[in-house]
């Protein structure tokens, strides 16, 4: 049995595509999605992406994947990698390749100098979370999330 972690090419972008709606799915935000395989394409295989993917197989098939991106810390004065998906298909958890992904990410913001790696995760996903806790994360308790979106978005522009 082996894992191989790569980075993601362009004929890949269906397949991302369809890891996020399976994701989706699995958090009960498949109503949400809107991307199509052109968007995706588009956004990490474009001249200058702004985000990026790895893709996780196990014996050759795709498994997973992580989908990332640098951002900036004001008070590190620095950039670091802020993941924005992470999953691994039903059949190949409890491998370890989540775990790796993590490690993958970890090891570039090392190479980098880059001083952190976040993420969100759902508060009802234990499984998720006991893994993360498992390798040291940390939840950021006192912070909450806010959106701006659609109506509200726009409005917002108009001023």
């Amino acid at each position: 049995m082996t894992l191989t972690i790569r980075k993601a090419e362009e004929r890949d972008a269906a397949l991302i595509l369809s890891f996020i709606r399976e994701l989706a799915e699995y958090e009960r935000l498949a109503h949400e999605v809107d991307a199509s395989e052109a968007d995706i394409a588009k956004a990490l295989f474009s001249p200058q992406p702004r985000v990026f993917a790895d893709i996780a197989e196990w014996n050759g098939e795709p498994a997973g994947f992580a989908l990332w991106f640098y951002n900036f810390s004001t008070f590190r004065g620095r950039h670091g990698i802020y993941l924005e998906d992470l999953f691994i298909r039903p059949e190949y958890r409890s491998k370890g390749l989540g775990k790796a992904l993590l490690q993958h990410l970890a090891k570039r913001c090392i190479a980098e100098g880059l001083p952190r790696l976040e993420w969100w995760v759902l508060d009802w996903n234990e499984p998720a979370l006991k893994v993360y806790r498992s390798i040291g994360a940390v939840p950021m308790n006192e912070w909450t999330v806010l959106r701006v979106t659609g109506e509200a978005l726009e409005k917002l522009a108009e001023g």
